[in-house]
């Protein structure tokens, strides 16, 4: 009797894996299938980000005041030998705008820059929007109510023309807020969610402990512990300028077209205020997911999904993408822990995929073509400054 074959592997594994709401999450992924997203990158600064060893997007405070600077620059314009800001060096690999630019570059996407509160107008084209940057979350001021209202009604105005300009597709929402984890985990915790422990960093460790110390610290001068703070209160006594704006466009883009909040801890974050707000504010739950990189979910020094659970859970889809088979180390640490996520990266695999049906080759080949690239000015910008010298 012939017994039947071992059903063959499929051609290619699975590049998005579902982890909350999955009736949501796969309608979601049926639904944009094939179309060609806007990338929106929101762009913010907190004082936080000066404490020391708070992140490691940035090897120094100093070098911190620049990375969205920095990350701004290089998704608009890719690698340049003079560029006005530097993608600063981190602790370990590379800055996740490497693989945002990647996909976004390749395949054409528009791509929308929002300052909501930068130390500095960044050098490429963009939006300002009037905001500011944030004080320590230890300073329990760290924005004034007028400016969290000032970027959220900004949020609903913009959510309104690229969710119109966008119907029938969708919006991958990405942030750079350096030490935005650690506002992340404030804003949660003032409205009184118990989040200590969940959060994930860019460090390989999570420095639970730190940010613990200065959340107790804003918090109390705020005189807000365990009372369970309002959005706009928790925004303003330890959020920062990203919060308020991305929380208006999801709202307001919700009701045209999908919205795909790319990150982790921090998106979670804003997903919260949705929930909370959506009698005030209603949105268009079916159309908002979240989507990370495996090395969030996979963070064994932070508990993502147990995060996501302690909150109003939202729908989560995961890049499976990996760079385990790279021959370029800086690729390679991602699977150690270092930086895993930033700058909307996961979101941008996630939307890759669903657009051109990138494989993992396709994926690994155009980082690492773009990370020579990068390697190669360096290289050459030290050949020219030892031979002046």
């Amino acid at each position: 009797m012939n017994r039947p074959s071992d059903p063959s592997p499929p051609l290619h594994p699975p590049l998005i894996r579902h982890h909350t709401h999955r009736d949501i999450t796969q309608r979601w992924q049926q639904t944009y299938r094939g179309k060609q997203p806007g990338y929106v990158c929101v762009l913010g600064f907190t004082e936080t980000a000066l404490v020391a060893d708070i992140s490691a997007a940035g090897n120094s405070p100093q070098a911190r005041r620049f990375t969205a600077l920095a990350d701004a620059e290089f998704i608009y314009g890719g690698p340049t030998a003079g560029a006005q800001y530097p993608l600063p060096p981190l602790v370990a690999g590379v800055s996740p705008a490497l693989l945002t630019r990647a996909v976004a570059a390749a395949q054409r996407w528009p791509i929308y820059l929002f300052d909501a509160g930068l130390p500095d107008a960044p050098s490429v084209p963009h939006i300002p929007l009037g905001g500011a940057i944030s004080h320590c979350v230890s300073s329990g001021q760290a924005l004034s109510l007028p400016q969290v209202q000032h970027l959220f009604e900004a949020g609903l105005h913009w959510g309104k023309i690229l969710g119109r300009r966008f119907a029938g597709s969708y919006l991958v929402v990405g942030e750079c807020v350096v030490a935005g984890t650690t506002t992340a985990q404030a804003v949660l915790t003032a409205m009184g969610y118990d989040v200590a422990g969940l959060m994930g960093s860019s460090h390989p460790t999570c420095n639970h402990q730190q940010k613990a110390v200065l959340i107790h610290t804003g918090l109390s001068k705020a005189q807000s512990l365990s009372k369970g703070l309002s959005v706009w209160a928790a925004i303003a006594a330890v959020g920062d300028p990203m919060q308020p704006f991305v929380l208006g466009m999801t709202i307001s883009a919700s009701h045209h077209s999908g919205v795909l909040l790319a990150g982790g801890s921090q998106m979670i974050a804003v997903y919260t205020m949705l929930q909370e707000l959506s009698s005030q504010y209603p949105w268009e739950p079916e159309n908002v997911i979240i989507g990370t990189t495996r090395w969030i979910v996979n963070d064994t020094t932070s508990q993502f999904l147990t995060l996501a659970a302690t909150v109003p859970t939202p729908p989560i889809i995961s890049s499976e993408i990996s760079f385990e088979q790279s021959n370029y180390p800086q690729l390679k640490i991602f699977e150690k822990g270092f930086v895993k996520e930033g700058v909307g990266a996961g979101g941008c695999l996630i939307a890759g995929h669903l657009y051109q049906n990138w494989q993992q080759p396709k994926f690994l080949s155009s980082i690492e073509t773009l990370l020579e690239s990068c390697l190669n000015i360096v290289d050459s910008s030290s050949t020219q400054s030892n031979q002046q010298t």
